[in-house]
């Protein structure tokens, strides 16, 4: 018995070529060092009477009002401040992450691990801002002639290049180090589909109007703002393990806050041009442009009341936008499903036993620990448009179309008058035009 027990542990250490380092690694939880306390000197020496809680409250509560006018600054700035400014927020979250990971692993001496995890975010940053030129820059493309080659074979250039990090990472394949390796390759994979994905998909939210950027955005920050405000004051009852600060009463403040805040703030909005036209090139001036006839979404309607509201108001209707509809749902996952991207971050830090991702921001932590509902609301708000919003783009087809060979062109342009004789438009629309 005690030389099969002998024989079984020994295959339990050798086997795959795992070494002792890795099974140490694999037995116990990793830590990451602690960050010193950036709080800015004046901050402590006016803030040096209060106690530690009141302290943090002032803090976060300065460093939150910075952050809320560069917001305001950078939305005046236009979208392309906002596309550039999103880009350095994706590239400092993924710095973040895939540090604490080399903090964690450091002492393995991985061979590449940290060049192969930067040429993999340039690869993926590589494919999808080329899907958004092609998409959107459609006109200028197929003008210049290097960009309409690019675009041309961009989905086989992108592969090309993953492949070839793919196949580095093989070479760099160290017999004591298998285990570790595979798990900073998921690491490094996890983190580009969190983070380079979802950032991804804000810009897209971005060409859909500024509306439709600013107010989930917004949401989501009223609702961390409420949150921890109602939570500070009357916060009693725990609400997750993982985020043991987080109290009922501030979730539920926080919901009812954000829904009042989305629908005030849609109403707002919803009056301007700037803000939910869709944001398109000019071919003609090589810029932005953000102007339109406001659809549907956006023009003042009358809703009839329910006898319940009519009994208690007075008032049998109510002129709203029907984006302010639309602005509830937002408001509802901002301040019910949002808040559990921040506990995937709590347990995430819980697990390599660390307050926040960095100290970029004191009071508040890294980036990483602003965004992490930010990036769970990207993908809900792409969701929902293209579910519920979002139509056929005739100025996308009108691209397609002139991409066309002429035969190709003429086909089709038969196919849609047969159509429409068939339909009976036809005829109208000459009789219309004489």
């Amino acid at each position: 018995t005690l030389k099969c027990a002998r024989k079984n542990s020994e295959l339990k250490v050798e086997k795959d070529g795992v070494s002792d380092n890795e099974s140490k690694v694999d037995s116990g939880v990793p830590e990451v060092p602690v960050p010193p306390d950036d709080t800015p000197e004046v901050l402590n020496k006016a803030l040096s009477g209060l106690s530690s809680r009141w302290k943090n409250w002032w803090v976060r509560g300065i460093l939150t009002l910075a952050m809320i006018s560069f917001f305001f600054f950078i939305i005046y700035l236009g979208p392309m401040v906002l596309m550039m400014i999103v880009l350095c927020v994706q590239i400092k979250c993924f710095h973040e992450i895939i540090t604490i990971g080399y903090s964690v692993y450091h002492s393995y001496h991985l061979p590449w691990f940290r060049t192969l995890s930067w040429y993999f975010l340039l690869c993926v940053n590589y494919f999808f801002y080329g899907e958004t030129v092609t998409d959107y820059f459609f006109t200028l493309v197929q003008r210049e002639e290097p960009l309409r080659i690019l675009s041309k074979y961009h989905r086989f250039i992108s592969f090309a290049l993953y492949l070839t990090g793919f196949c580095m990472f093989v070479l760099s394949l160290v017999k004591k180090h298998y285990r570790l390796q595979f798990y900073m390759f998921g690491w490094t994979h996890v983190t580009l589909l969190i983070v380079v994905t979802q950032s991804h998909l804000i810009i897209h939210n971005l060409f859909e109007g500024m509306i439709w950027f600013i107010v989930p955005i917004s949401c989501v920050i009223c609702n961390d703002i409420m949150a921890y405000m109602f939570g500070f004051f009357f916060g009693r009852t725990p609400l997750i393990k993982l985020s043991p600060k987080k109290t009922w009463e501030g979730f539920i403040g926080g919901f009812f806050s954000t829904i009042v805040f989305g629908i005030m703030l849609s109403y707002v909005m919803a009056g301007y041009r700037c803000f939910v036209c869709p944001v398109e090139f000019n071919n003609d001036s090589n810029s932005f442009q953000v102007d339109c006839e406001p659809s549907d979404l956006f023009q003042l309607q009358d809703y009839a009341l329910p006898s319940v509201l009519e009994s208690v108001t007075g008032w049998t209707t109510v002129r709203l936008y029907p984006f302010q509809i639309h602005s509830i749902a937002l408001s509802t996952f901002a301040s019910i499903v949002g808040p559990f991207g921040g506990f995937f971050a709590s347990g995430f830090k819980r697990a390599f036993k660390i307050k926040d991702f960095a100290n970029t921001i004191p009071g508040h932590g890294g980036i990483m620990d602003r965004f992490d509902c930010q990036y769970l609301m990207a993908t809900f708000v792409n969701v929902y448009i293209a579910s519920f919003i979002r139509g056929p783009n005739p100025s996308k087809v009108i691209q397609q179309l002139l991409a066309l060979r002429a035969d190709q062109q003429l086909h089709i342009f038969n196919s849609l008058k047969a159509h429409l004789i068939e339909k009976g438009l036809l005829p109208a629309l000459e009789e219309a035009a004489a």
